[in-house]
């Protein structure tokens, strides 16, 4: 890609915020700090806009993978993402727990299934992180 930094921090800004529904402005505490440069120009402004697969499917993706790895942190914030943005349903990662736990084990579907509960708290309800 041709692309500068300073484009590559944009494009990563706007889908940071696409897929979780906030972003990491300039006067943001932890702007700044190489780890998080990296992950708003590559993870976000690289890997996420890749054309090919939709925010959805590589949440869905993602999801798969922190549920292997046992990520309940990981999970909650893309069941949280997911319902705020609209892309998913309570429903939905009611099935998306009951199917991984037959995939990636039972112990890695209650891990799942505890994110799912934490994420469809109400927000004032919701465990102080």
């Amino acid at each position: 890609m041709t692309d500068q930094p300073d484009d590559l921090r944009a494009r990563g800004r706007a889908k940071m915020q696409e897929v979780y529904g906030f972003t990491v402005d300039d006067d943001h505490p932890n702007s700044g700090i190489p780890f998080v440069e990296e992950t708003l120009t590559q993870v976000f402004g690289d890997l996420w806009s890749r054309p090919g697969l939709t925010v959805h499917e590589r949440r869905l993706l993602t999801i798969g993978v922190a549920c292997a790895l046992g990520r309940q942190d990981i999970l909650e914030i893309q069941f949280s993402s997911g319902l705020t943005i609209g892309e998913l349903t309570k429903e939905q990662i009611d099935e998306i727990v009951l199917h991984l736990a037959y995939y990636a084990g039972w112990p890695n579907g209650t891990t799942a299934l505890q994110a799912s509960i934490e994420a469809t708290r109400p927000k004032e309800a919701r465990e102080p992180a």
